[in-house]
């Protein structure tokens, strides 16, 4: 197999770029690292209109209100770039994707500004480099306290009421090697440490560096530790610590490769993988509803009725299961309180996770239940696609063990002999109403993956757990998903009657796959249930379409699921950010989870190549991304067929393929490798751990050379993300 990825170039036509300079959040630049982040943009006000705003995010910066709720974020300051002259036009803005940082040429009315500046990716310190024209050489760069930032400028960012902006006591130290230590003091609880050190470079008189770190809190540990990254930082070969930014970036992006015949589509994947990792990292905080761009929102916190997990979601088939681990490891931290999370008498076996909460998961559980067992099918698809057995018997076992336990204890028999679950809510569906019906599709599927999964578990263990006759019970006897003639509905006795955003009435179909429309009275229920949920109008939004366009694809529904990522993108602000009142990170990522969707499925017993792929889409390759199972797999499409699929075993799993191919089906393996076909397109392979093999159609021209290069980009597409641009969007070539 030979990869002919010429990353460099094949990133560079999917950055960003603005030519046009962005003047709010929706447009801006964004650049971090899981723990740092900024938001770059301008501003029109005639008084403001020489600064470039570096509005500074820091993810675990919380703070406690005074009446009580949970610590939400909250802001940390700006680095302002204040330019002699106003910020004119023509601009160049770009987010170079491959290099993960954001570059400018500003022409002003009196010179021009070089501005280059990334997070890095390993050190907790955002670095900004200035190169100026001798009318902008008194230019600076400012840092403010967000309670020190111009009225002018947080009235362009607007207010809402529900956020919590703690007031916050400003002090300021110089130290005598020229670093800076701003320290804020928030009035009931809480602060933040920001240090910044500005020298002139050795290579040129106008070329000036700035290192800034933020830390959490305002103890001297925190302010020696803040000091301490940015010294570090800036006595280091700024040629060498650029590399090492860089090669973490690079050995990033070619984890997988993903490249289909829609640019725009192709831009926007690449766009949220770059996102991913700028705003999640290992041992970083969960994703929460801003990542490190923390702007004017009500959703200051972590969300778990749909946010976190399906902001995770693409982190599985990518195969970047490094960074779902800040979801795994703070789970394993906080057992504990989802323990507490429950009432009192359950806790012996219980724990739960309630809607909205901080960092350390203290959500009771009220009317919506399933959330946390929601977040055990993350910690499944972790573990499935990582094989991980010691995460597997040391966390998830025992939390899915809780959470399903939590459900039987509400359970009730009814008159017709079957267990059913008192009234609960179906998350987003009459939220504000607080509409809780009993036996809801959200918490049967949930419950009854729950049980399935606990038995799997205990088979792939080799245990014998005491629960298991409860938990076989409980699949024999529970009541079945509540259907009527509209199709999958709310709850017993609630037909999906108004607009309803949350596809959580379709669970079972998408992401647990409980029902999966192999046979074609499930089939015809899913699809049925799927364009009744679009028919209300009412309440769609960014993730009503990444869930469809799953669902369809669940299906094969190729064509449908695409329409569905199309009206995703209308919906998108300029950046790819999303928002709802504020910024919620889930749509777009879980838009990407949908692109995988069409290309790449493995749930239940086969992996899927190919499975939803678009008509119009005849070329199409992945390579290396993630099955369940640990399989790696890469496959390409081309003429409108599929050509070859490489399986690679990291850990001996049974391994079924499922594809469209037909003909003369060849088998090439780098050991004695049986190929058994089953049937309806399906293979089975045993593969041992550490092998792989090629299956391949004999018949078709791509299958002579087993490569993988990309699909030949829509110059019009290229950059198509950035700032506004109606010429990109209504399609006015730009070569």
């Amino acid at each position: 197999m030979k990869t002919k990825v010429d990353w460099p170039s094949f990133m560079a036509r999917h950055d960003m770029t603005w030519s046009v300079k962005p003047i709010s959040w929706d447009e801006g630049a964004f650049i971090g690292n899981g723990v740092i982040g900024a938001m770059i943009y301008s501003e029109e006000h005639r008084d403001k209109r020489n600064v470039l705003r570096f509005v500074l995010g820091c993810t675990d910066v919380t703070a406690h209100k005074p009446g009580g709720g949970f610590p939400p974020r909250v802001p940390v300051g700006e680095l302002h770039l204040e330019l002699v002259g106003w910020y004119y036009q023509p601009s160049s803005i770009r987010v170079d994707l491959w290099n993960a940082e954001m570059r400018a040429d500003i022409t002003t009315t009196v010179g021009t500004v070089k501005v280059r500046a990334f997070v890095h990716s390993q050190d907790k310190v955002l670095a900004v480099e200035l190169e100026t024209s001798e009318g902008e050489k008194d230019a600076s760069m400012e840092w403010y306290a967000y309670s020190e930032v111009d009225q002018v400028l947080k009235n362009a960012d607007g207010s809402n009421l529900n956020q919590y902006i703690p007031q916050a006591d400003v002090t300021r130290q110089a130290k005598e090697d020229g670093l800076t230590v701003g320290v804020q003091r928030f009035q009931h609880d809480g602060g933040c440490t920001t240090a910044r050190l500005e020298e002139q470079a050795d290579e040129g008189a106008n070329l000036r560096r700035l290192w800034l770190s933020i830390g959490n809190g305002f103890s001297d540990q925190t302010q020696q530790k803040t000091e301490t990254n940015v010294r570090e930082a800036a006595t280091q070969s700024w040629a060498a610590w650029v590399e090492a930014h860089r090669s973490w970036w690079h050995d990033y992006y070619r984890q997988s490769f993903v490249s289909i015949p829609d640019t725009m589509l192709e831009g926007f994947y690449w766009v949220q993988m770059y996102k991913l990792a700028s705003a999640t990292r290992s041992d970083a905080m969960i994703m929460d509803n801003q990542g490190p761009w923390l702007t004017t929102t009500p959703w200051a916190g972590v969300w778990f009725n749909m946010n976190v997990q399906m902001s995770y979601s693409p982190v599985y088939t990518s195969g970047r299961l490094e960074l779902g681990e800040s979801l795994v490891r703070a789970f394993r931290d906080n057992m504990e309180q989802l323990i507490r999370n429950v009432p009192e008498q359950y806790r012996e076996d219980s724990a739960g996770l309630g809607r909205s909460m901080s960092y350390d998961l203290v959500g009771p559980v009220g009317a919506e239940v399933g959330n946390l067992t929601w977040v055990c099918h993350n910690l499944w698809r972790h573990y499935r696609h990582a094989m991980d057995t010691p995460m597997l018997k040391e966390l998830l076992f025992p939390l899915l063990k809780r959470s399903v336990q939590y459900y039987l204890h509400l359970l009730e028999e009814g008159d017709d002999g079957k267990w059913h679950l008192p009234p609960m809510i179906s998350p987003e569906y009459g939220s504000f109403l607080q509409l809780a019906v009993p036996d809801t599709h959200y918490d049967l599927a949930l419950l009854r993956w729950g049980c399935q999964t606990l038995l799997r578990i205990c088979s792939i263990l080799g245990l014998e757990d005491p629960g298991r006759a409860r938990w076989e019970e409980t699949l024999a006897q529970l009541t079945p998903l509540p259907v009527d003639e509209t199709g999958f509905m709310v709850g017993g006795g609630q037909p999906l009657e108004f607009g309803h955003r949350h596809f959580s009435h379709l669970m079972a179909v998408f992401p647990l796959h409980l029902v999966s429309g192999d046979a074609p009275e499930e089939r015809e229920l899913i699809m049925h249930s799927l364009r009744h949920w679009l028919s209300r109008e009412g309440d769609l939004r960014g993730f009503t379409f990444t869930g469809a366009a799953s669902i369809a694809a669940a299906v094969g529904e190729g064509d449908e699921a695409l329409k569905y990522l199309k009206t995703l993108m209308h919906l998108l602000k300029p950046n790819t950010m999303y928002k709802e009142a504020g910024p919620v990170l889930e749509s777009p990522l879980a838009g990407a989870e949908a692109i995988h969707d069409m290309l790449l499925q493995s749930w239940g017993e086969e992996i899927r190549v190919f499975p939803a792929v678009p008509s119009e889409w005849k070329e199409a390759v992945f390579h290396d991304l993630r099955a369940e199972g640990a399989f790696v797999i890469s496959a390409t499409r081309s003429e409108g067929a599929t050509a070859w699929i490489r399986v690679k075993s990291l850990a001996g799993q049974p391994c079924r393929i499922k594809t469209d191919m037909i003909g003369d089906i060849r088998l090439s393996a780098s050991s004695e490798v049986q190929l058994r076909p089953l049937g309806g397109g399906i293979y089975e392979l045993e593969l041992p751990q550490g092998e792989e093999a090629v299956l391949y159609n004999a018949n078709h021209t791509a299958a002579r050379s087993w490569e993988i290069e990309p699909v030949p980009a829509e110059s019009h597409l290229c950059g198509y993300f950035g700032g506004r641009k109606p010429w990109r969007l209504y399609g006015l070539p730009m070569h």
